[in-house]
């Protein structure tokens, strides 16, 4: 157990994916509650930076690129750390080079998963994330617990301050909200599907339809949702996280893949329909799936098993009680 008189300033590291890093708000919120005087400084991939302004538990934050880094980086990183004077560190994703950084950077109490040069580590875990037992919050949780911190409100949410004006949504408020892609290729449902999908949402439902994505889905997303109706609006690769999240927040449902905006809904309580694949641990439902409420997932072990008619049938069903 951890004096909290002795902490008053952590260093939480989460630089991978803004999804990922979404879902260590409770943990963030753990360490707030535990170590009340504390300041929390986040170390986060530099395109999540406007998000990470958005999470209240904050009070700095720090980029590094998640990427391979040369060891002169390295060393000039953890020389910059060292003037903080952290008391403790948190890793959430392993990483070899945050162990060494956080190491030299002088900080006495370094958290993190027993694997990458952990020895470097005061404290550690096993990493048992890909047994895919709970969800990625609640593994969040058991790190910081080592420590002594925990927290009853497992939610997510963000405080988006600043007035975000979209002209291109003027007229698509209250749309359903469309994410045909995932990082990984196993995850993906085919985009004829979608494409099918957003059709007979426009057509049969008359429902306006937003599709979103980054910018490097653009080329694929012009050849299959440009050009469709007048009631979809293909909005991939032109908006901004935060501007994404004011979409979702005005939204009445996100249909999404395994992907980062079904967490960012989750902040802003935006029911989702998720697609995933439930035969492989590490990647299922259970680990990540959706947390705002009336979401409902669709998982199987092929997901060309999954029909447009089911995923349009369960999306009618969370309309129709909206």
């Amino acid at each position: 157990m951890i004096n909290n008189l002795t902490v008053k300033k952590i260093l939480v590291v989460r630089n991978d994916r803004f999804g990922e890093f979404l879902l260590i708000i409770p943990a963030l919120r753990a360490l707030k509650e535990k170590f009340k005087d504390a300041k929390i400084f986040a170390v986060v991939n530099p395109y999540v930076k406007e998000l990470a302004k958005a999470i209240s538990y904050i009070d700095e934050i720090i980029t590094w690129e998640n990427r391979k880094h040369k060891f002169r980086e390295i060393l000039f990183f953890s020389h910059k750390l060292r003037k903080e004077n952290f008391d403790l560190c948190i890793i959430f994703n392993p990483s070899k080079e945050f162990n060494i950084i956080s190491f030299l950077a002088g900080i006495p109490i370094r958290v993190g998963y027993a694997r990458k040069w952990d020895f470097l580590l005061t404290h550690k875990i096993e990493d048992k994330k890909y047994l895919g037992l709970k969800h990625e919050i609640d593994y969040n949780l058991e790190l910081v617990g080592i420590i002594g911190a925990d927290t009853d409100d497992k939610s997510l949410n963000l405080e988006i301050k600043e007035k975000i004006y979209i002209p291109q949504i003027d007229n698509y408020k209250n749309s359903v909200v469309v994410h045909p892609w995932t990082s990984d290729s196993i995850k993906q449902w085919p985009i004829e599907y979608f494409r099918d999908l957003v059709l007979r949402l426009a057509k049969e439902l008359n429902e306006k339809v937003i599709i979103i994505g980054g910018k490097e889905n653009l080329d694929i997303s012009q050849k299959y949702f440009s050009d469709l109706d007048e009631s979809i609006i293909n909005l991939t690769g032109k908006t901004t996280l935060l501007e994404l999240a004011v979409i979702l927040k005005n939204s009445k449902i996100l249909i999404s893949l395994d992907s980062g905006p079904v967490h960012l809904a989750s902040c802003v309580d935006t029911p989702v329909l998720a697609i995933f694949r439930n035969d492989i641990p590490a990647k299922s439902p259970i680990r990540w799936g959706p947390r705002s409420k009336k979401s409902i997932v669709i998982a199987k072990n092929n997901l060309s098993d999954i029909t447009v008619e089911e995923v349009f049938d369960k999306v009618k069903e969370v309309l129709e009680v909206l």
